[in-house]
């Protein structure tokens, strides 16, 4: 025991033979086996052995210096996750240095990105080597700021590629962070623009948009709209501004319009013969048990025109109950959809990633116990999933009938086939980029090169 040195509860790991310069580690007895963040994971074969070849952002928060990495696969294990989910994951060996010590680890290769270290490491590399202070940081040593910048830097690339906007509101969302994390990485400037902090000139010599203070923002080569709701209006009109100066906009105004009109979408959808919950919509509360009725009664469901991420979303299980809902609704003249319910779902649905024309990831969410609707913002869980390809070809006529590059379709299963629930012109990215491990920020960034013809 006297021999042991004494290291923190968190300490830097440097991985000399994959190129990772330092990487900062949670030092967790309670995990038998270290981990490291890894994306873009493929087994290839060298000889008679197999290796991985595998993407690391070491840097948390920061997903614009990746670092190519290949070690030797030494197994491959079912790990259950801090969530409690059970997945298989490839084991490597390779050499870490902590402070002045180097050795042998086994590492099983995780998306951690949600997690606050980009690196664990486990019990199996502290056994006999090190005692743990929990009250202490980098008793091991430590970096500074300047000798991490110092140490990345070969590995920051020169941006020499497009001027994009991000056109949002909160730059802190998980979202907007990763949208722009995928297009530094790629070499792009971005810049985030907040929707309600910029305003317009309108004149057919000098149109223009600024920023709270005057700046005038010119030279876009493209902006990603991420409008809430709440203001769809304005956020729209800056969309055409920014088409007019020539700024090449990922969902146009029009399309995010008619994403967000439930009813005019929904008329589009059986117009195209896209097959969606019977649904109905009437102005009248004299006109409310005959589309109760319409809709094959109770249980169904009643929806806001404007709702989102599940809110304003009620399930009446008698006629009775929807009778007084409806007309609740009415009598303060708020326009409501009514829609059959579908049991068979079991409170789950899929959504489907569409960038291009193309479904790049799709989870199936499940609604948490005693909810009827799945919902990740409400508690509800993810899981990857794999959908048929009808499935698939709903989601893309779905996107493409509202003209949105970028969408979130909404499906369900019921005993008629797939049913579409709803598009969102503005998805969010976590749900999906946790449970499927895809990186949908950079495929949203490539589909702007294709669009553009620009190429790195």
């Amino acid at each position: 025991m006297k021999d042991l040195k004494v290291i923190g509860s968190e300490e830097w790991c440097v991985f000399e033979h994959l190129g990772v310069p330092a990487i900062k580690a949670r030092v967790d007895s309670g995990a038998k086996t270290s981990s490291i963040q890894a994306t873009n994971l493929k087994v290839i074969s060298k000889g008679t052995q197999e290796w991985v070849r595998f993407e690391v952002n070491p840097l948390q928060e920061n997903r614009s210096i990746a670092i190519q990495c290949e070690a030797r696969l030494i197994d491959r294990r079912m790990v259950k996750s801090s969530s409690g989910i059970s997945e298989e994951r490839l084991v490597v060996k390779t050499p870490v240095t902590v402070g002045e010590d180097t050795f042998d680890v086994e590492l099983t290769l995780a998306n951690r990105d949600t997690m606050e270290f980009r690196m664990l490491l486990g019990r199996e590399a502290l056994n006999e080597r090190f005692i743990v202070n929990p009250a202490v940081s980098y008793a091991a040593g430590d970096f500074s700021n300047a000798e991490i910048d110092l140490k990345y830097a070969p590995f920051k690339k020169e941006k020499t590629g497009l001027k994009i906007g991000l056109l949002a509101s909160n730059p802190n969302l998980y979202s907007n962070m990763r949208i722009m994390e995928a297009a530094e990485a790629r070499g792009h400037e971005i810049q985030f623009l907040n929707v309600e902090l910029a305003y317009m000139k309108l004149d057919a010599n000098s149109p223009e948009i600024r920023y709270r203070g005057g700046t005038i923002l010119s030279d876009f080569d493209a902006v990603i709209p991420r409008i809430k709701p709440s203001v769809t209006f304005y956020g729209c009109a800056l969309i055409r501004q920014f088409t007019n100066l020539g700024a090449y906009c990922q969902n146009s105004a029009e399309a995010i319009t008619q994403s967000r009109d439930k009813l005019f979408a929904s008329q589009l959808f059986s117009k195209n013969d896209i097959h969606i919950p019977i649904t109905g919509f009437a102005k009248s509360p004299m006109d409310t048990k005959d589309l109760i009725k319409m809709v094959n009664g109770a249980p169904l469901i009643i929806k806001l025109l404007e709702s989102t991420q599940g809110k304003g979303v009620v399930l009446a299980e008698t006629n009775k109950a929807a009778e007084s809902v409806i007309n609740a609704f009415k009598s303060v003249n708020t326009n409501i959809l009514v829609q059959e319910f579908i049991k068979e779902a079991n409170g789950q649905d899929i959504r489907c990633f569409v960038v291009n024309g193309k479904v790049v990831a799709s989870m199936q969410r499940q609604a948490q116990k005693g909810e009827f609707r799945a919902n990740i913002h409400q508690g509800g869980r993810a899981s990857i999933i794999k959908i048929t390809a009808e499935e698939k070809k709903l989601a893309v006529k779905a996107a493409k009938i509202l003209n949105l590059a970028v969408a979130g379709v909404d499906i369900i299963r019921s005993n008629k086939g797939p049913l579409l629930l709803e598009v969102n012109s503005s998805p969010g990215l976590e749900g999906i980029e946790n449970a499927t491990g895809k990186d949908i920020a950079n495929e949203m960034i490539v589909a702007i090169e294709k669009k553009l013809k620009f190429s790195i």
